[in-house]
């Protein structure tokens, strides 16, 4: 199995991008899970067509623990995509790191580690300082990460501390697969995004362009692949999910930051 965290700042859309790539990966024949880790509890939302999914967090709290199941708390999506929703606090109460935390331990003691998945992909706030927000780059959670970045000043800061923090936990192992460039429609916005990836030593993967069809199938609770299959915006994940599975097999190798 491989596991891949996505990584970036809070509403540079790694959400969209995630479920997009799961969609694509699960059309190629993968068995995903994709885990949201926002306290928003917004991530698999495409994926669900909107459907209501209770989290992790909201589970725990009001089910005892000999009445916990697995199947409770993953829902499966589009293509066969399994869902998970971390959730968190409400805003101004506990910590949505250790929520992530807690999720983490409740679906090992659920059994999610004897699940059979080839891809679980993590979709991760990246903005935020904190322990627990790091947990997904552990060595035995991440064994690749991407990172989601548009051109702009604090996008480009938050990836760059991102990459910091995969260092610290760095054991000696390349664990980055590159930057995936969220085009926000900016003045010259390749161009530094091409300065970026050159000064931490890193490819840009695929570059999105900023387009009014993301909007359109969210609108409809869907994925861009599945309301548009075929086009432009479908091959950019179509090349993503391709990069993966190269990941997967061992014909692309991964990078230090």
């Amino acid at each position: 199995m491989l596991q891949i965290s996505i990584y970036g700042k809070g509403g540079i859309g790694k959400s969209t991008l995630s479920s997009n790539i799961s969609y694509m990966l699960a059309a190629k024949g993968k068995r995903v899970l994709q885990i949201g880790c926002d306290p928003k509890h917004d991530s698999t939302r495409a994926l669900l067509e909107g459907r209501a999914q209770i989290t992790v967090l909201d589970y725990i709290g009001r089910t005892a623990p000999y009445d916990r199941k697995l199947e409770d708390v993953i829902l499966k999506g589009k293509m066969g995509v399994s869902c998970v929703e971390a959730g968190g606090p409400e805003p101004g109460i506990g910590c949505a790191g250790r929520g992530i935390l807690s999720t983490f331990d409740t679906l090992k003691k659920l059994g999610l580690d004897e699940r059979d998945f080839d891809i679980r992909l993590y979709d991760v706030l990246g903005d935020v300082v904190c322990g627990g927000f790091a947990v997904p780059l552990r060595n035995e959670y991440s064994d690749c990460v991407f990172i989601v970045t548009s051109g702009e000043f604090m996008a480009l800061y938050a990836a760059n501390n991102i990459l910091k923090g995969i260092l610290n936990f760095d054991k000696g192992v390349p664990r980055v697969a590159g930057i995936l460039f969220n085009s926000r429609g900016g003045d010259d916005e390749r161009d530094i995004v091409d300065k970026f990836a050159d000064a931490v030593g890193l490819p840009v993967i695929q570059a999105i362009p900023r387009d009014g069809r993301f909007a359109q199938a969210e609108a409809e609770n869907k994925t861009v692949c599945e309301m548009f299959p075929g086009s432009d915006l479908s091959a950019c994940f179509e090349h993503i999910a391709d990069v993966v599975s190269d990941i997967e097999s061992g014909r692309v190798g991964l990078k230090h930051p």
